[in-house]
């Protein structure tokens, strides 16, 4: 749990929820989700089960037809966590090796950790907050940042680290704009502060060969863009399934 006042973050094994003056609010990245086509996911999913049945070809051909569908349904979704858990333990690792702390770093990370600590090195970011629960009273909901510091060149940054396969996509945006809407971050100690003024807001795309930092324009237009967001997503929980009454009349099959 982050926050011991009003403000949490409740973790739950692989997963996370937010309240808010005892009252639970929707992650930012649950928000999108839930209101924005992601169209590209579809290619995405298509090409990652190709590649688990390519790979796998002669394993495969041993399992029943049951057995074979449910692994190749999962095959997105595994990806996708193994991508989720790659990019947290990447940012925490290479945060502990740029304060000069020993850490063993598995076989599988040093790419990518070499290239968020080469990152570092470049940009030389100070005054760091890092994974902190951001919130917004106004609009209740909540989020989890990944990196809020200063940059020389920069000056206030707002960035969110990417180590998926397939870079940044636009959408990322909209998950800048409401991190930077927020009102208030839970600090190390649970103590809400005030957000800063952001006056730049990036993306940092983490490989195994290297890092690419991207600027986004966030503007009004994305500020609002999310809050219609939000507004679907509420509808999504709230009214997609009861506004449809029972049918008044149905038609009987005629039988000749």
């Amino acid at each position: 749990m982050t926050g011991n006042g009003s403000a949490r973050r409740i973790n739950r094994g692989r997963g996370h929820s937010y309240t808010l003056d005892g009252k639970p609010v929707a992650g930012v990245t649950t928000i999108i989700g839930k209101s924005l086509p992601k169209q590209a996911l579809v290619g995405w999913a298509a090409r990652e089960v190709a590649e688990f049945v390519a790979g796998r070809r002669e394993i495969l051909t041993q399992l029943t037809d049951e057995e074979l569908i449910d692994l190749c349904k999962g095959a997105p979704f595994r990806e996708r966590d193994k991508a989720a858990n790659r990019g947290t333990e990447v940012h925490r690792l290479a945060e502990q090796l740029a304060r000069g702390l020993d850490v063993d770093v598995p076989e599988e990370l040093v790419g990518h950790v070499d290239s968020y600590v080469a990152f570092l090195d470049k940009f030389e970011p100070s005054e760091a907050l890092l994974e902190r629960p951001v919130f917004n009273r106004q609009y209740r909901y909540a989020g989890t940042l990944d990196l809020l510091c200063r940059i020389a060149e920069f000056g206030r940054c707002l960035l969110d680290i990417k180590t998926n396969r397939s870079g940044p996509f636009g959408e990322n945006a909209l998950q800048l704009a409401a991190y930077g809407m927020a009102e208030a971050y839970v600090d190390e100690n649970g103590d809400e502060q005030p957000m800063p003024e952001i006056d730049f807001y990036g993306v940092v795309w983490v490989r195994a060969d290297g890092f690419d930092l991207y600027p986004y324009q966030v503007t009004e237009r994305e500020r609002k863009q999310f809050l219609f967001c939000a507004q679907t997503a509420w509808w999504v929980d709230q009214r997609m399934e009861v506004v449809r009454g029972d049918a008044l009349w149905q038609r009987q099959e005629v039988r000749v």
